[in-house]
């Protein structure tokens, strides 16, 4: 039997499992924290609460932005 004429190595076979290697590559061996891929962006709301837990603006400006945020 001869692998040439039935093209059992050379057809998709051999390019579905070359697929599947990258494939798994890709998900195991790809780091979580590249910037701007799986990461949450802080929206407006998160860093005006960043910036009232800090301390840099007071209760009374926070509640305020906030209005304006959520209005």
């Amino acid at each position: 039997m001869n692998y040439f004429e039935n093209y059992e190595y050379f057809g998709m076979h051999f390019i579905w499992w070359i697929l599947w290697i990258f494939f798994f590559i890709w998900i195991f061996a790809t780091p979580y924290n590249i910037p701007g891929q799986r990461m949450k962006k802080d929206t407006p709301l998160d860093l005006l609460k960043k910036r009232f837990a800090s301390g840099e603006i007071k209760t009374k400006e926070y509640e305020d932005k906030k209005k304006i945020l959520e209005g």
